[in-house]
């Protein structure tokens, strides 16, 4: 079984929950896990293109073309992009790929103003891997921008879960976590300028708050 279907898996429960368009667009564009919470697309600084790794069902490419933004999302679920064709499939500007993130960044020609990650591929790709790929498909001056869960202290790099669980076909699945200050370290050494990260507070301080990091090219 491959890592393919862990994520087609994932995505028939997620569409299940999205809701309908009109929910989508009341919503808006968000980096956390909690509705109307922390910054928006203010963060990608006004681009002409943009990348997102990890689009799911395409309510953030098209928020971003309706802004008159050339936007394109991959996925490597059949069912996300099928789901994101069908919400946004007629929306001008917006464009869904089902392509693997280093794949389609070694692979095209296009340069992308803003490259970005929603608690999305950027997560669960190898960054040795993942950050040259993405310096050689930014334009100059392009930012990076992406979001997921902070790293349990002391729990750092490499991590490694069971897709199918433990009683069931063995399907390992890996993601990367590392510290805000990591991250930083980890993005100056791939070349990246004016890193941040940090880890934004949830609207309930008891709750589990979002990792957002911002870099530059040189």
């Amino acid at each position: 079984m491959s890592v393919e279907s862990y994520w087609d898996r994932y995505a028939a429960g997620a569409v299940e929950k999205i809701g309908p368009v009109e929910v989508s667009i009341e919503k808006g564009f968000g980096w956390t896990q909690y509705d109307h919470h922390g910054p928006g697309e203010e963060l990608l600084c006004q681009p002409e293109k943009t990348l997102e790794l990890g689009c799911g069902c395409g309510d953030t490419v098209a928020y971003l073309a309706r802004k008159g933004i050339d936007a394109t999302g991959l996925d490597l679920s059949p069912v996300q992009i099928r789901t994101a064709g069908e919400r946004w499939g007629d929306l001008a500007g917006a464009r869904f790929l089902l392509r693997e993130a280093v794949d389609h960044l070694r692979t095209t020609e296009e340069r992308y103003d803003a490259i970005y990650s929603i608690w999305g591929a950027f997560w669960f790709t190898d960054p040795r891997r993942l950050l040259p790929a993405i310096r050689e498909r930014l334009s100059p001056h392009g930012v990076l921008v992406f979001s997921q869960a902070p790293a349990v202290d002391g729990c750092y790099g490499a991590q490694g879960m069971y897709g199918n669980g433990f009683n069931g076909k063995i399907l390992p699945v890996q993601r990367w976590a590392y510290s805000a200050e990591m991250w930083k370290g980890i993005l100056m050494h791939h070349g990246f300028l004016d890193v941040e990260a940090r880890v934004l507070e949830a609207p309930d301080p008891e709750n589990l708050g979002t990792l957002i990091v911002t870099a530059r090219m040189v």
